[in-house]
């Protein structure tokens, strides 16, 4: 089986290099690949699935140079291989109505203003992955360790009960 891949969709290499950072205490659960633009990240999500890999969790920047991270995130929930794929937008940049066609047309899972906090950060995505391990029927086992271990073990003792 292949890794669990988060991809980071950041056009400033400062702060893409600031949220990498931040997602250190999960590098036992996941790869982090970065992206600057969203075709860099189309190309990261082609090469984890040609890798056996799964992306997880898209983490993009409302904007991008070219198409706009609301954009990506839109284009990935309308993936049917990516229908799982959780999806979060960080950015200081976004207006309503930006937010809101996040919310409505890319089934955004959450929203982060930047500054963010690195606790909270890691916390929602370790939600947002031990989720994804769920629903894309992925082993919990092997994640029990590095996200959210009682929640996988509940998932896994209710669908492991004989009938």
């Amino acid at each position: 089986m292949g890794e669990l891949v988060i991809v980071v969709v950041e056009d400033e290499p400062e702060v893409r290099a600031a949220i990498v950072r931040d997602l250190a205490p999960l590098a036992g659960a996941v790869r982090v690949d970065e992206a600057d633009t969203a075709d860099d990240a189309r190309a990261a999500m082609d090469e984890a699935a040609a890798g056996g890999d799964r992306v997880g969790l898209v983490l993009a920047d409302h904007r991008l140079p070219g198409e706009s991270g609301v954009d990506l995130l839109v284009w990935i929930h309308d993936q049917p291989t990516l229908q799982a794929t959780r999806s979060i937008l960080i950015t200081g940049q976004a207006g309503h109505d930006d937010t809101i066609r996040a919310i409505n047309h890319a089934g955004l899972d959450w929203y982060f203003a930047k500054p963010w906090d690195p606790e909270e950060l890691v916390a929602v995505i370790t939600q947002q992955l031990t989720t994804f391990v769920i629903e894309a029927g992925l082993d919990p086992l092997r994640y029990v360790a590095s996200l959210d271990g009682p929640r996988l073990l509940e998932h896994y003792a209710q669908h492991t009960r004989p009938d």
